[in-house]
């Protein structure tokens, strides 16, 4: 019998003697609501956090980043559905650091449990959810979480002030609330007389409503359709400001060098060449580096180039393969977790298969390279990046300037990507140490692409072992045991000093939570001690697991004599409808049929991730001896599409950026340095090389899932796959440029 339920209940039962009576926060704190951190200029009035009404319309204040995801025009939709204003009249900011704003679906992400098997959550248990987030004011962008958590919070924003507004309108006029109706930010009486939002907004914010009731699916008029994206022309006319644009009066540039030796030490540095070069400013003793100060970017880029500096040694392995032994060993070790152990794996019978995979560590390679702007003045501190945790910046920014967080203002400007590393603090510390050596002085510091690519946190190299069995045509046992090193507890040690104990779910999610009906089923997790620096990456446990799985289970497939994607659907069928309904609606949309002729081949693979259920076929085609990702399908279904257009744009990025790792990205150590410099020693695809791709979307699901990044964790495997069928080679090992001539 599965152990999920046990141990979700155990994980409710000890939250909430932790935080619901009181233990860790106190009751009062945790059920305070927390204030509002706005306080708008002139005749502008915040009407809650994350709404702000002035004479040119609404202002909605995001909680969560835009980084090219769309999700500031899905979060302004959620409040414009209930405020009844013109989508004209919108504009979109972003929160400063603030309690307010905490993300309580990072919570339940990190449940122990399968997302298919939930149900609704009672009251108690959502209470328990918000306890912790909100405590420790997790103001975080990532997890495909944005608009699972803004749905209610921002809607029931909207939905509190229409009510304020009506309620100041009817008794200006003498009216009942309910006689007032409200469009195109007005508040409208039976006569058609209107009275505009901004000359009631100062008295709406002092009143007090009860919460009204969210308007139906069926009244809705943004939600639910293709919106024109907010941040679509100013980033189409090179108005919209990211980090790397951020201009301040008397500013100086900046950047930074670090030992290539990953965690090891500077012996010493000499700057004299630099120091001569018309234009260098300084050179700045960081401990760990050095930071050049100068005129401009490209002259401090230069200028350190010319420092002459003393590195270190590693203090890890020197070698990739040195770094694979020991994830290799942990195998060895009692694992961390088991969060799925069906029947019994120890008796299988049949046609037993096994497979050992390997994936490489992998960079994010951001756009828009890691850089930040800082301003120290006297005892205040002012912070402009693109970043995924404002609050993060705003305590790691201050302990590196030497002020307090209260002393501490962060500006969030549009993130040039983020994938997880903005979800780090390293570049905005930095910034604020230098900014520390030059007070009064506004100091730009923008890393290179090569130090930007040398000094990531990394994807986690790693390492499956698989074995199962299959009998009459279908899967009868499987079991997965998984090394690498724990992304979460090495995020978390940096994030708040600590690594969280316990079954780290995040290592084998994509693998132990996936909707298949097979009577023996076990995955363990097994972590490695690795000094090498590791993080949240797009799609995280399930970006490997995905290609482990899913290969494995196309293995089983091929053992069984069966389709692969009939092979599936008999598995899922019985575990979860909505998963089987998409891949029989991806095999409708690529017209498979098990069968592909002389030259072409084809691949699926479906994986279950942050709430949504994804089918993916690729399609390869040989092309004079080079093989060429000609096509691919998409099915996906996160349970209520709040807008299309951006699902399709994030299931075409999600592909894209697993078909691109999949395909020829790898950072490898040799001498304890990353070997990789820039773009062309871990690309991505290309417009030549990008394979044309069609998306159906789904609402078929119980529940709401993510979006930005469930469309990666099946490409790695659904190429391989596809592979496989063209080739008969299996490849186990990622990037698949080592096994096959891509046309890349």
């Amino acid at each position: 019998m599965s152990r999920l339920g046990t141990i979700t209940r155990r994980s409710f039962m000890v939250l909430g003697v932790a935080v619901a009576g009181g233990v860790a926060f106190g009751t009062y704190a945790v059920r305070k609501t927390p204030p509002n951190p706005l306080s708008p200029e002139g005749e502008a009035v915040a009407m809650n956090p994350w709404l702000i009404i002035d004479q040119e319309g609404v202002t909605v204040i995001a909680p969560r980043a835009e980084m090219g995801q769309g999700v500031h025009t899905t979060l302004a939709a959620m409040v414009a559905e209930e405020l009844d204003v013109a989508w004209k009249d919108v504009r979109v900011l972003h929160g400063p650091p603030a309690q307010a704003y905490y993300n309580a679906a990072m919570m339940e992400a990190g449940l122990p449990s399968a997302h298919y098997t939930r149900d609704e959550m009672s009251g108690w248990q959502e209470a328990l959810l918000h306890a912790v987030p909100k405590m420790l004011s997790l103001q975080i962008t990532g997890g495909s979480t944005s608009t699972v958590d803004g749905f209610d919070r921002m809607r029931h924003a909207g939905a509190m002030a229409r009510e304020s507004l009506k309620e100041v309108a009817a008794d200006r006029l003498g009216l009942a609330r309910s006689q007032l109706r409200t469009e195109a930010g007005m508040v409208i009486g039976p006569d058609g007389r209107g009275l505009p939002y901004a000359d009631l907004a100062a008295d709406a914010a002092q009143v007090e409503v009860d919460q009204p009731d969210l308007r139906p699916r069926t009244d809705w008029k943004y939600l639910g359709r293709a919106m024109p994206r907010l941040d679509m022309v100013s980033k189409a006319t090179g108005t919209a400001e990211f980090g790397a644009d951020v201009r301040l009066p008397g500013m100086k540039f900046a950047t930074v060098r670090m030992n290539p030796k990953l965690g090891g030490e500077m012996r010493g540095f000499d700057a004299s060449a630099a120091l001569t070069m018309p234009g260098v400013e300084r050179v700045i003793d960081l401990g760990s580096g050095i930071a050049v100060v100068a005129s401009n970017t490209w002259l401090a880029f230069q200028a350190a180039d010319a420092v002459e500096i003393d590195w270190g040694p590693a203090p890890h392995a020197e070698t990739s393969a040195e770094l694979f032994g020991k994830i290799a060993a942990s195998l060895d070790d009692p694992p961390n977790s088991t969060l799925r152990d069906d029947g019994d794996v120890g008796a299988m019978t049949g046609t037993v298969v096994q497979a050992e995979y390997r994936v490489p560590f992998l960079a994010h390679a951001t756009m828009e390279p890691m850089n930040a702007t800082a301003l120290l003045e006297g005892e205040y501190l002012t912070i402009w990046c693109g970043n995924q945790a404002p609050v993060v910046i705003q305590q790691k920014s201050a302990e590196a300037a030497g002020v307090s967080d209260q002393n501490t203002t962060v500006h969030t400007t549009f993130l040039g990507g983020g994938f997880g590393r903005r979800g780090e603090s390293d570049y905005a510390a930095l910034a604020a140490r230098i900014a520390r050596e030059l007070p009064g002085i506004p100091v730009k510091v923008t890393w290179s692409r090569e130090e930007d690519m040398r000094h990531d946190f990394y994807r986690p190299a790693a390492i499956a072992r698989f074995s199962g069995a299959v009998e009459n045509g279908t899967a009868t046992a499987l079991f997965a045991r998984i090394a690498a090193p724990s992304v979460t507890r090495s995020a978390m040690q940096r994030l708040a000093g600590f690594a969280p104990p316990g079954p780290d779910k995040g290592h084998v999610e994509g693998a132990f939570d996936q909707p298949y009906a097979i009577a023996n089923y076990r995955v363990q997790g097994h972590l490695t001690d690795s000094p090498v620096p590791v993080g949240f990456w797009r799609s995280v446990g399930s970006s490997m697991n995905g290609f482990f799985h899913e290969s494995f289970i196309d293995e089983l497939a091929h053992a069984a004599g069966a389709d692969p994607l009939e092979f599936r659907l008999g598995l899922i069928r019985p575990a979860h409808a909505p998963s089987a309904i998409l891949l029989e609606t991806v095999r409708g949309m690529s017209g498979w049929t098990g069968r592909t002729p002389q030259g072409v081949g084809r691949g699926v693979a479906f994986t279950y991730s942050f709430g949504t259920p994804v089918a993916e076929i690729i399609e390869v085609r040989d092309e004079d001896g080079y093989i060429r990702i000609a096509n691919a399908w998409i099915a996906c279904d996160p349970g209520t599409a709040l807008d299309p257009g951006i699902i399709e744009a994030q299931m075409v990025s999600g592909l894209i950026y697993g078909l691109s790792a999949a395909a020829q990205e790898e950072i490898t150590f040799l001498g304890g340095e990353v070997e990789q410099f820039n773009f062309p020693d871990h690309d991505a695809l290309r417009m030549h090389n990008t394979p044309r791709i069609e998306v159906k979307i789904l609402e078929n699901n119980t529940l709401m899932g993510g979006i930005g990044e469930p469309g990666t964790p099946p490409a790695a495997a659904a190429l391989a796959n596809a592979l496989f069928d063209l080739t008969g080679i299996r490849a186990r090992e990622l990037p698949l440029n080592k096994s096959f001539d891509l046309l890349l």
